[in-house]
């Protein structure tokens, strides 16, 4: 996703609403600016942290969100990467 959402939590925010919704994978930015997270776990708490990205933390400002399905990859637990 990209918008103001480095520097105001998001990774942080994003990981401990995806334990809370029971959901692995990780969150990192990237040097352009955005956010890049994966998802894995039961359909609909897929769904919610997908939508729960639209927006992020009360800081953040997010202006666009691009999804793409891919095979599960079999991760547990949830991480933040640099």
């Amino acid at each position: 996703m990209s918008g103001r959402v480095q520097g105001v939590g998001f990774r942080y925010s994003c990981a401990r609403a995806a334990i809370a919704a029971g959901v692995a994978g990780w969150v990192r930015n990237l040097p352009d600016g955005a956010v890049e997270a994966a998802f894995e776990g039961e359909e609909q708490a897929v769904d919610a942290m997908t939508d729960w990205m639209r927006s992020g933390p009360r800081w953040a400002h997010v202006t666009s969100v691009d999804t793409s399905e891919e095979d599960p990859a079999g991760v547990s637990g949830f991480d933040i990467r640099r």
